[in-house]
């Protein structure tokens, strides 16, 4: 393998991708580029259902929603201003559309919508309508393989193999150490770690020196309900997002990830199992599940949000036998737990069959279980049937931020020049738009600075 690079990308999720292919399109093989991840090929992820690591990262997997709006996805608009963010975010959407074809573009007729926020108003509910692009949890993988048959044939790309340490020399990047000791040399680094590998870009960027701001970690529960409850919002919205002060504790809860006529999942973080959810343009369930987070952001002293929610995480581990808890809404209500029995008496039948019957208030914090609790009975004056004694809830939904990385507008660190950081890993996006757009703007730094930019 050569040992020097113009540029090398570690990590091969939407965001790594997106840089390379922008570096592509304006200097097809002006620049030298290598690509390195840690996990391997994507049909061998399939095969091996690695989830959150590999050729395309955890947005492989993912539902596959492109949300066509700033105000969702990531922190952008902390250091640009909204309207560059939205041009970017419609550059990337351009581009998702090329890869994927297949996907769904949902767009939203106005006065429905606005019809619909005068309801969720007066539930005392903030709704936050944008547009999507829906891939599909089987369209995304298609289009990750045509954008690796893209970058391949102008970059090398080196799978299942890590990278263990970034080189710097006074103050500027100077190349990486892989897991197998090789030393690569290159102009501009970019680091892009994703989800998976946020641990690892944190200690370097501790080890570095490089100022970190700690995200907030977001708990919840994934709720399933049969799709007629939603049908009616999810025509008007393919994902409406609403907000909801809770009175108890005056803590924002939110929508989140709302899957029509979908399947809930488990998904694996490090030691941690928690629940997800998808939905596929080809497969219907008779159900839509969707999250219902709290935001738990920490100051002085405690500094480790991410361990925070694992171990909440861990005991619904703990009390599932290693998998996650299920429990009916009416249970709930009523201070018991639910079992196989009570489940089956449910007019919505769970689409995770492996979910484990139990009691989740022994997993939740109070103030966490109160505040969703207040929300779903506020959605239910908006979506009569969420606030169901048959609707079912799961724990845990878990959604971990990496520690935000002290960057410039152009995705460099402050403290290391020709040092990029980028995506969901480096904490400042979560979601496949802004993920995407992180990865346009570290290249276009680069081309810029080489003069290569179109």
């Amino acid at each position: 393998m050569e040992k020097n690079y113009d540029v090398i990308i570690v990590g091969a999720g939407p965001s790594g991708i997106f840089a390379a292919l922008e570096i592509i399109k304006n200097a097809p093989d002006k620049l030298s580029l290598l690509i390195v991840e840690k996990g391997p090929d994507i049909d061998k992820r399939i095969k091996e259902k690695q989830f959150l690591s590999g050729w395309g990262g955890a947005g492989a997997f993912s539902d596959g929603k492109i949300t066509l709006s700033p105000d969702v996805g990531g922190w952008l608009t902390d250091i640009l201003p909204w309207r560059e963010v939205e041009k970017l975010i419609d550059y990337v959407d351009s581009i998702w559309a090329e890869l994927s074809p297949e996907a769904t573009y949902y767009p939203f007729d106005e006065d429905a919508v606005a019809e619909l926020e005068t309801r969720a108003r007066k539930a005392h509910l903030k709704l936050i309508p944008y547009k999507i692009r829906h891939l599909g949890s089987d369209n995304a993988p298609k289009a990750l393989k045509r954008a690796k048959k893209i970058i391949e044939r102008h970059a090398k790309i080196l799978l299942e193999c890590g990278a263990d340490k970034i080189l710097v020399e006074d103050n500027k990047a100077k190349g990486i150490v892989l897991e197998d000791g090789q030393v690569v040399y290159g102009k501009y680094i970019i680091i892009a770690p994703g989800r998976y590998g946020a641990s690892w870009l944190m200690r370097e960027m501790q080890r570095l020196n490089v100022g970190l701001k700690i995200n907030p970690v977001d708990i919840g529960v994934r709720v399933e309900i049969n799709h007629e409850v939603m049908d009616e919002i999810t025509q008007i919205l393919y994902e409406p997002k609403f907000l909801y002060y809770s009175p108890t504790y005056d803590d924002v809860v939110r929508t989140f990830c709302v899957n029509p006529r979908g399947f809930v999942i488990t998904e694996k973080y490090e030691d941690v199992i928690t629940t997800n959810g998808h939905s596929y343009e080809s497969k219907k369930s008779d159900n839509t599940n969707f999250a219902l987070l709290i935001s738990s952001r920490f100051t002085e002293p405690f500094k480790d949000p991410i361990s925070y929610g694992k171990h909440i995480a861990r005991l619904a581990n703990l009390l599932s036998g290693g998998r996650v808890l299920i429990q009916r809404l009416g249970d709930l209500k009523r201070g018991r737990r639910s079992t196989p029995e009570r489940i089956q008496r449910s007019i919505v039948e769970p689409t995770l069959e492996i979910a484990v019957p139990g009691d989740i208030s022994y997993v939740l914090p109070h103030r966490h279980l109160v505040g969703i609790l207040e929300a779903l009975r506020a959605l239910d004056a908006v979506t009569p049937g969420i606030f169901s004694d048959h609707t079912l809830l799961y724990v845990t939904e878990v959604k971990f931020y990496s520690s935000r990385v002290d960057i410039t507008p152009e995705m460099e660190t402050k403290a290391v020049r020709n040092l990029f950081t980028i995506g969901d890993g480096a904490g400042i996006s979560r979601g496949l738009a802004q993920a995407s757009a992180t990865g346009v703007i570290a290249a276009r730094t680069i081309l810029r600075r080489e003069r290569l930019l179109k």
